[in-house]
């Protein structure tokens, strides 16, 4: 593949005839001017019969499936049918594969009997993950009676339980079944990533109730392993790696993923290891006393346990929440605060220089602040804005309440940036309720006080240790708006892009910080409570890999904007939208994580933006919504039980000044047995552990030391699975489990992100964004974001695009592997990431398609690049804006995001370097240094079988 070469920021190739606009130099950076287009929206699809695109009703020109006059070329495929022609991009096309999930045949739902290969359950009595049919009859009753915990000798109906000790060989069923199948033989299907993890098969009555959500749901706890090796021997041998994925909300806002709360602040906690009670606990001398599933230790149970003291009655044990939910979250007594609860606090930083200027930045930020001031959570009406403004001088303003008259904001001026005069916090840090008008009326005159502003320069390292200052007493979040390198002041860097670096062994050090200053700061601002989000703006180089530590050590994060322009409507919707949705995102302050375990086991690593206050408590002076966080686990001490126990807590202040607990418990079981281990295997969760590894790696050590980790990990597990579970051949094939067999085309697909691939064409602040968002994404956006989802469109089923009778939901088209041999050239495709999407058009796609999708009868008038698809009358129009609209939309993925990707049109015959950009996200597809899948599986293959 070839494309325009990257002369640097700002420099564009030539209008390719029939472009609108010019394209960016280099396909990953989204430098790019592009015209806007009317935004469209979903419409009714139930009237409109759809549009049949035959190939044979339309003249397509030279070398399409039409001769001219409309007449189909005889043995010609039709309008939607796989051609049989060369891949582009110059290698030849694969031959065509149908796979099945897992194998040959559909696969089974998990818990029916399996006949096929699948990592499902065999044994039909294990309906669900620990759940066990009792036998009919007498016996059935009984066992039901006992499954219940209602045995004799329990008096008031609580029942006496007795602790389970049973050794893990003595299991009453089996775990998952291993099915080996062949990854050359067998091609892996990109609708395999939509499995959900192997189940976790406990024993039966391992919960004190038979509550269906008493062990921890995938979205917010996740292991690596969903049955542990008894012995860290064992763990060593299998290669694989024993982690845990947390991401304690699945939502942006607590309506659209309610947990059920503890209200009465009864916390029983195990006195040695601080564990919460859980359903995972053991009940003894009659009820009295409970049994740590942690640590072992013999707690009493709270008198006020049972009893119920706003209605002044006993309540039933077995209905609260903490014995029947995984998920818990408890209101917190006094003893949990240090302090009383700090108020939300945002202080904002706009930088003013020309660029932020010139470009739009401030007015579109000032304008969404204030269309978004309703919707900052505000419930206990404490919550306190302030503002600053930066250029080469700190710009403090003080905004009066609205019962003051003749109050009028003032602006103080500093140009001391060493040691700055601080006015009065009370005055700068503004009550949002009682402030509202004015706060408004400055929002609106903000943008013509700097309107002329000719400054180029960018004190912001000194403005964020002005701000730490002005909120470090309350705590809060710091908000940075730039689009200047700081280059005046405390933490001044420089111009240090170097392309000769690029692609070299040295081009680690500039994904490395430039200055200490920004993680010292960081550090100390983590201790006084502040946490810092950038939102980073610019065409020209930024130094986004030193600015990120900002947000890497205070849990915050780093939003970038190449290339943005308030004058593209595109750019100003899509700031404009995640500003919004991050503005009346709640969060939680004042939080620290920590996760206990089962003795034996231990938390020995942690990754993800925090500190790391001690050895495993995690500090967050904010605690997002949006980003997941991977903790190491090592064994330590042989497991004699045949369950362990992982629990996470997070204590923290909710947005309406409410101190609580969420507690999350995940029980697995264990195992002697290496191919217990392979076949309860998360690929997802193994996948997301060796990105954050990776990243380490990659700003540690350098890029190719990440992708060498990332080769050698996959070997040394394909090496230990033949030796280990397939008697040590291979035959002509290359065996693995198949609930793993998506995890090589994962692994090239991260060793080809643009986060990590060897390439000389990537700006380093192209690079250092795609890393922040590799060790930040939430699961399901991670495994998009290194293997994008491709649907074709043009021959999408008839109940694609349109709502699902039973469920309402947009149907999306079936997923297709990332290669070009899925690709016709009269096809239209949608190509998504979850950052960016890309609407493919072939070369020779057929007239009516382009009416219908763009009102557009000519192919080279289609105007490529950045755009909103134009909402047209017609149905298939409707089904496509559908497609892509239901594509972003992240909370049917389980996960919260603020995320709007852009959406290019990319011509298969216009601008090369939209459409090479487009082509790298075909992670099957061989490019620049890259392997193709076909020839990475080759070589894995060779150095397994050596």
């Amino acid at each position: 593949m070839s494309g325009a070469s990257n002369d640097g920021y700002g420099q564009y190739p030539p209008q390719q005839p029939g472009d609108h606009q010019q394209q960016p130099p280099y396909p990953d950076q989204a430098y790019d001017n592009a015209a806007p287009v009317a935004p469209g929206h979903a419409a009714d699809h139930g009237r409109k019969k759809k549009r049949q695109y035959a190939a044979s009703a339309f003249d397509v020109g030279v070398g399409g499936n039409v001769v001219a006059g409309g007449q189909p070329i005889p043995g010609a495929a039709p309008y939607g049918a796989p051609a049989a022609v060369p891949a582009y991009g110059g290698y030849p096309a694969q031959p065509e594969v149908q796979p099945a999930a897992y194998g040959a045949q559909p696969a089974q739902p998990y818990g029916q009997p399996a006949a096929v290969s699948g990592y499902q359950a065999p044994d039909p009595y294990y309906p669900s993950a620990g759940a066990v049919p009792a036998p009919g009859g007498v016996a059935g009753l009984t066992a039901g009676f006992q499954g219940m915990n209602l045995g004799a000798g329990a008096p008031g109906g609580i029942p006496q339980q007795q602790p389970q000790q049973l050794p893990p060989q003595a299991r009453a069923g089996p775990l998952n079944q291993l099915y080996p199948t062949d990854l050359l033989n067998q091609p892996f299907n990109v609708s395999e990533l939509d499995l959900p993890p192997p189940p976790i098969i406990l024993p039966p009555n391992a919960s004190v109730t038979p509550s269906p959500d008493a062990n921890c749901l995938p979205k917010y706890v996740r292991s690596t392993l969903n049955a542990v090796p008894t012995t860290h021997s064992l763990l060593k041998k299998s290669k694989l790696p024993f982690s845990l994925v947390i991401q304690p909300y699945a939502a942006l806002h607590d309506l659209d993923d309610p947990v059920p709360v503890v209200q009465d602040q009864v916390i029983s906690r195990c006195r040695r290891c601080r564990s919460y009670i859980n359903p995972f606990v053991t009940f003894l001398d009659h009820g009295h006393r409970w049994r740590c599933n942690m640590c072992n230790l013999t707690n009493d149970v709270p008198q006020a346990f049972d009893w119920d003291a706003a209605a002044q009655k006993s309540v039933d044990r077995w209905q609260r929440h903490e014995l029947n939910h995984a998920v818990v979250e408890f209101v917190a007594p006094q003893e949990y605060m240090v302090r009383p609860p700090q108020p939300l606090v945002y202080l904002f930083l706009f930088d003013v220089s020309y660029a932020s200027v010139s470009s739009g930045l401030l007015a579109t930020a000032a304008r969404t602040i204030e269309a978004s001031l309703d919707r900052i959570p505000n419930a206990d009406r404490r919550t306190r804005l302030g503002f600053m403004a930066v250029d080469s001088s700190l710009h403090y303003f003080s905004v009066p309440k609205d019962t003051d008259e003749n109050g009028e904001t003032s602006m103080l001026v500093v140009s001391d940036l060493d040691e700055p005069f601080l006015p009065v916090p009370g005055e700068l840090l503004v009550p949002l309720t009682e402030s509202r008008r004015s706060i408004e009326n400055f929002l609106t005159k903000l943008p013509k006080m700097f309107e002329h502003n000719q400054d180029n320069g960018s004190c912001m390292g000194s403005a964020l240790r002005a701000g730490d200052k002005l909120i470090s007493p309350l705590g809060g979040k710091l908000v940075v708006l730039s689009a200047s390198l700081p280059n005046v002041g405390h933490g001044k860097l420089t111009m240090r892009e170097d392309k000769k670096l690029l692609g070299t062994s040295k081009e680690g050090s500039l994904l490395q910080t430039a200055a200490t200053f920004y993680k010292s700061f960081a550090v100390e601002c983590s201790k006084n409570q502040v946490s810092i989000d950038m939102f980073l703006f610019s065409s020209q180089y930024q130094d986004v890999a030193s600015l990120s530590n900002l947000p890497r050590y205070t849990g915050g994060q780093t939003w970038f904007y190449p290339g943005w322009n308030a004058g593209r409507a595109e750019d100003a919707i899509k700031f404009a939208s995640e500003f919004r949705d991050y503005l009346s995102s709640e969060i939680g302050l004042e939080a620290v994580l920590r996760v206990r375990a089962t003795t034996g086991l231990r938390m020995s690593t942690f990754y993800g933006n925090f500190f790391t206050r001690s050895s495993d408590l995690c500090a967050f002076p904010a605690f997002p919504r949006d980003q997941c966080y991977v903790v190491e686990v090592a064994i330590d001490e042989n497991l004699t039980k045949d369950v362990v126990c992982m629990q996470t807590a997070v204590l923290h202040t909710t947005c309406n000044g409410e101190r609580r607990i969420r507690v999350m418990t995940l029980a697995l079981p264990t195992t002697t047995n290496l191919a217990d281990v392979y076949a309860s295997a998360d690929q997802a969760a193994i996948t997301t552990y060796y990105t954050h590894k990776a990243v380490e790696r990659a700003l540690g050590s350098g890029l190719d030391s990440a992708r060498d980790l990332l080769q050698k990990t996959i070997t040394d597990l394909l090496q230990t699975f033949k030796k280990e579970l397939a008697g040590g051949s291979m035959g002509g094939g290359l065996q693995f489990p198949s609930n793993l067999r998506g995890l090589p085309a994962l692994f090239l697909g991260l060793m080809k992100h643009v986060g990590l691939r060897k390439s000389a064409q990537i700006p380093s602040d192209l690079r250092s964004a795609a890393l922040c968002l590799l060790s930040t994404l939430p699961v399901p956006l991670l495994m998009q974001y290194i293997y994008p989802r491709l649907y074709s469109l043009h021959d999408m089923p008839d109940n694609a695009g349109i709502p699902d009778p039973e469920t309402s939901q947009i149907v999306l088209p079936p997923p297709l592997n990332l290669s070009s041999e899925k690709f016709v050239p009269y096809g239209l495709y949608l190509i998504d990431d979850g950052q960016t999407q890309f609407l493919w058009v072939g070369r020779e796609a057929v007239p009516q398609l382009l009416v219908d999708v763009f009102d557009v009868a000519d192919r080279t008038q289609l105007q490529v690049g950045k755009a909103t698809l134009k909402e047209l009358d017609n149905d298939f129009n409707e089904r496509v804006r559908a497609v892509i609209q239901k594509s972003r939309d992240h909370k049917s993925k389980g996960v919260g995001s603020i995320i709007v990707p852009h959406l290019y049109i990319v011509r298969e015959d216009g601008e090369p370097s939209l459409k090479l950009w487009a082509q790298t996200l075909l992670v099957e597809d061989r490019a620049d240094q890259g392997l193709s899948y076909v020839q990475w599986m080759g070589s894995l293959r060779e150095k397994v079988v050596q």
